[in-house]
């Protein structure tokens, strides 16, 4: 019996390459003669950079830059030189871990730091940036990158605004970059596995806010803030980007590099699939089962993300899919959208929340060891 594992993290508890080991170690219990094979799968959110360098040999670059907060911090991109690609991860420098829960603040923070790293990359020669969104703190449409990229938004007054979500609705008019202008045969490519508009009931701010720090009120604002940004775009650049599926993903990060850096969307987990060969994989080992996972499972997770892109791939392949997960928040008609899938609960609801986070590894363990012994025959 072959098996494929393509699990994401279980934020806050496991890495992927913990969840790959908790998975294997059932399945030798259970089925010692069976073939595990795995791969270090992302949707362009955190850990986009460790699944790319497990497929591509690239140099890393250091950069000083910036936090969501403006704070200066070191962190790291990837690049060839010989092809001039580079691969950037937004949460390195604009992502939520960065913040602990109280400075957690869309209002406040900014992609400005993710900014400088496409800047530095484009100045050692990089014109093929891929940018792996997700796991952002912001919500002010790139605003940041464009600004580190040469960009200035300005108020009715002519002063120049900072960018961060709360200076959204003063927006008045919008400098053009002149440092881009030498870069002519730049090419950014966004990474996301969203399908978020840029606003509206199921835009960047509304569906994404409140998880990043935001108040009702607060994301109301920022999503007011979100079409008024549009609206100035619409007028002064002529471009209308706002309602492509994606153009929400990272606080609106998407809509901002396509707006102002011409960015194409790419699908995350079609991205490194194709990375992977993992369509190669299937076909020379015969897999009979694929199995995924994350921490929760809510309707996030059908709109995009890794998990949907696994679901997609047993349906084009007519594999059976399992999906290990903490906790389920959507039903199983929700769940038949996604191909023939089971899904595998691990939380111990007869303890608190906490010793699930903590024993993650054991239950996962556990929950495939009994799931494999009573529905899988070898």
């Amino acid at each position: 019996m072959n098996f494929l594992l393509v699990p994401d993290k279980f934020k806050g508890s496991l890495s992927a390459k913990q969840v790959v080991a908790a998975i294997s170690s059932a399945i030798s219990d259970i089925y010692p003669r069976a073939h595990v094979y795995s791969v270090s799968a992302s949707d362009g959110g955190d850990g986009f950079l460790d699944s790319v360098r497990s497929y591509v040999e690239l140099e890393t670059i250091k950069t000083a830059t910036t936090d969501p907060l403006g704070r200066k911090i070191s962190t790291e991109y990837l690049i060839n030189p010989q092809t001039g690609e580079a691969y950037i991860e937004l949460a390195k420098a604009s992502g939520m871990e960065l913040l602990s829960d109280e400075q957690r603040n869309p209002m406040l923070t900014s992609t400005t730091g993710t900014g400088i790293q496409i800047r530095d990359a484009i100045l050692n020669g990089a014109d093929k940036i891929y940018i792996g969104l997700g796991g952002s703190a912001t919500n002010e449409a790139g605003l940041g990158i464009a600004t580190a990229c040469g960009f200035s938004f300005l108020d009715e007054y002519g002063n120049t605004l900072k960018p961060i979500g709360k200076n959204l609705s003063k927006i008045s008019s919008i400098k053009p970059s002149k440092f881009l202008k030498e870069y002519k045969n730049l090419k950014i490519y966004a990474i996301n596995d969203v399908d978020n508009p840029l606003f509206g009931p199921k835009g960047a701010a509304w569906v994404y806010a409140a998880q990043k720090g935001a108040n009702k009120e607060e994301a109301e604002f920022l999503d007011n803030g979100l079409k008024h940004l549009h609206t100035i775009v619409k007028a002064e650049i002529e471009k209308d980007y706002a309602d492509i599926p994606g153009s929400g993903a990272a606080g609106g990060t998407a809509y901002g590099l396509k707006t102002f850096l011409n960015a194409d969307y790419i699908s995350g987990t079609d991205f490194i699939f194709k990375l992977a060969g993992i369509d190669k994989l299937i076909e020379t080992n015969s897999i009979d089962y694929i199995i995924t996972g994350e921490g929760k499972i809510d309707e996030q997770t059908l709109r995009g993300k890794l998990i949907h892109g696994v679901c997609q791939l047993g349906t084009n392949y007519n594999i059976p899919v399992i999906v290990v997960c903490g906790v389920s928040e959507v039903n199983k008609k929700q769940l038949k959208v996604m191909g023939n899938v089971e899904v595998i609960e691990i939380r111990d609801t007869s303890k608190p929340l906490s010793y699930s986070i903590e024993n993650a590894s054991a239950l996962i363990e556990l929950g495939m060891a009994k799931f494999l012994k009573n529905r899988i025959k070898d």
